[in-house]
């Protein structure tokens, strides 16, 4: 509990600003680990969109591409462990990172576990708005992310959005700052999330600027697949630094 004491108790946009340079610089650190990370997630993606669009169901796109963000947890563990490896001097590989998920402490599986859980009630609670709103299956041979300019389509994607955006918050302050102190052991359970809903509530407006900022970038790539594989590992890498900078070692 020492540890979490020693926070900064705030943090603000230039910290935000350096966390990203910081992130970029990781990431140029060891590009080649990184970008094979990120496409196991551009991999998932794909499937998951050409689904959607194969099934006929592609206004579920954007809430399972959305629905990403709430599962983020479990995929931070491997790129924490690839930034502290880069921190450390070491040039690591990607089994640096399947030791990061393998070596992951039971806390931060139960974060990743409550993640999955809230993912299923989203995409349960848009699969709802679905059969009320749409009802049928796509008639067009357009992409999946296309079909979101047709009337009803827009409408749902904007209420599916509104109830994704409350869970996705709860998420966001749970794990934001209780992961990588889980990560790094710094902190039991209970300590780890109580300290990250504290620190996010306490610099309530700069961390909805963060978390929208994460959201948006990483929504964006997903719809621009190729992209993710890129801005996922950076903003993993800003995510870590910018904990580091309120939580110092």
């Amino acid at each position: 509990m020492s540890h979490i004491l020693r926070s900064t108790g705030c943090f603000s946009i230039r910290d935000i600003a350096l966390a990203l340079r910081s992130g970029w610089t990781a990431f140029h650190a060891i590009p080649l680990a990184s970008l094979g990370l990120g496409a196991v997630s551009v991999l998932v993606g794909f499937v998951v969109l050409l689904g959607a669009y194969r099934i006929g169901i592609s206004a579920m796109a954007l809430p399972f591409a959305g629905g990403f963000m709430l599962l983020g947890p479990i995929l931070l563990a491997g790129f924490f462990r690839l930034a502290e490896a880069v921190a450390n001097g070491r040039q690591p590989s990607i089994g640096d990172a399947l030791c990061g998920f393998r070596q992951a402490p039971a806390g931060l599986w139960a974060v990743a576990l409550l993640c999955a859980f809230l993912f299923m009630i989203w995409i349960t609670d848009a699969a709802i708005l679905y059969s009320f709103m749409i009802g049928g299956l796509d008639t067009t041979d357009q992409l999946p992310w296309l079909n979101q300019l047709q009337a009803d389509k827009a409408s749902f994607t904007l209420w599916s959005s509104l109830t994704g955006a409350v869970l996705a918050f709860f998420v966001f302050s749970v794990s934001a700052f209780s992961v990588p102190l889980l990560h790094q052991r710094r902190a039991t359970l209970i300590q780890a999330v109580h300290a990250s809903v504290s620190l996010v509530l306490r610099n309530f407006l700069v961390s909805i600027a963060w978390g929208l900022l994460l959201t948006g970038t990483i929504l964006v790539s997903i719809l621009l697949l190729p992209l993710l594989a890129l801005v996922l590992p950076v903003m993993a890498y800003a995510s870590f630094a910018l904990y580091l900078r309120v939580f110092p070692e």
